[in-house]
């Protein structure tokens, strides 16, 4: 099963004690505002947890699964993400 943001958002307002609307307007404008400094090309270093950054990927010539022919694909960015030193710790 996943956890989804309204499961994080749960909790947190059990932990804390803060109104759920509240916690959901923190945490959707923390996402918002990595996803705006990644849209940047940004690097978003969140101490202890991880590392989000933007990394380019070369074109290159692929393959359609059903017929065999060979497609050109694009280059494009994608976000990556490298685990903090106490996520590497605790996730195992």
């Amino acid at each position: 099963m996943a956890v989804t943001k309204k499961d994080i958002i749960l909790q947190i307002a059990n932990e804390t004690g803060i109104k759920q609307i509240d916690v959901k307007q923190v945490v959707q404008k923390t996402l918002d505002a990595v996803i705006g400094y990644l849209a940047k090309g940004e690097t978003v270093e969140l101490r202890n947890f991880g590392i989000f950054k933007v990394k380019s990927r070369k074109g290159r010539t692929g393959r359609n699964p059903r017929t065999g022919q060979e497609v050109p694909v694009p280059p494009k960015k994608v976000a990556i993400f490298k685990p903090g030193l106490i996520m590497k710790r605790d996730v195992k």
